[in-house]
């Protein structure tokens, strides 16, 4: 048996494992810093799971398979509780399970991309991690930013959630990460989008709050890519 096949889904699990850890630390502990901890940890080995499969022509239809499942834990339900936890902190009733809507639609969008053809060297739709990591960087944010929480903070998160949970199942075309070379001219979109996240995470870092430059970061990646649609356009 080759044991090297199986690599890349030793880290997806590795994932999906981060996953539940970053759930069992907003849940049972109420710890937001340490959840998001987890979802970076989750981001980091679903990155290096596919650069596994890639450098070991390792590919499998279980693979995949097991690759959105643990997408839909890491990035779908773990980041939901955290803001399921930190409205239901403020607010009482019904409005807290409105963020559940995160794992729901991230499941549709993982759904949408295991059928969709057009998606294997872009993406089409905002994708699960950047969404992921968007809104656990933004609990913490808002823990810095809004320590009191107003009116005006529900009606933010609330119209937000709609707009991230749309734009993971739109048909609008969002930059891929994926490099086929190291050429600038071949990935200068994504090379920017690296290089400006290094720097707002550095900057961010600074005042010993490195989730804001994520935070911005996801928000650079959502328009950067917009940006490149509207140039290829012109062209």
């Amino acid at each position: 048996m080759n044991l090297m096949k199986h690599v890349p889904n030793f880290i997806t699990c590795l994932n999906l494992f981060a996953g539940c850890l970053a759930c069992v630390t907003v849940l049972a502990h109420h710890n937001q810093e340490g959840a998001f901890i987890f979802i970076v940890l989750a981001a980091v080995f679903d990155f290096f799971d596919g650069f596994a499969a890639r450098l070991l022509k390792a590919y499998s239809s279980i693979g995949a398979e097991l690759d959105s499942l643990a997408d839909v834990v890491s990035f779908g339900v773990a980041p939901g509780f955290m803001v399921y936890t930190y409205l239901d902190s403020y607010q009482s009733g019904y409005l807290p399970l409105l963020a559940l809507l995160l794992p729901v639609f991230a499941a549709l969008r993982l759904a949408k991309f295991n059928v969709d053809t057009r998606q294997t060297t872009s993406f089409w739709g905002l994708p699960v991690p950047a969404c992921a990591l968007y809104w656990a960087s933004m609990i913490l944010t808002l823990h810095y930013f809004s320590p009191s929480f107003s009116m005006v903070t529900m009606v933010c998160i609330v119209v937000l959630l709609i707009i991230f949970c749309l734009l993971m199942v739109s048909e609008i075309p969002m930059l891929s990460l994926k490099f086929k070379n190291v050429e600038w001219k071949d990935n200068r979109w994504a090379f920017s989008i690296i290089i400006i996240s290094v720097i707002l995470i550095a900057w961010c870092s600074v005042d010993s709050k490195p989730y804001l430059g994520v935070c911005l970061s996801i928000i650079v990646y959502i328009f950067l890519s917009l940006a490149h649609n509207i140039l290829a356009k012109k062209k």
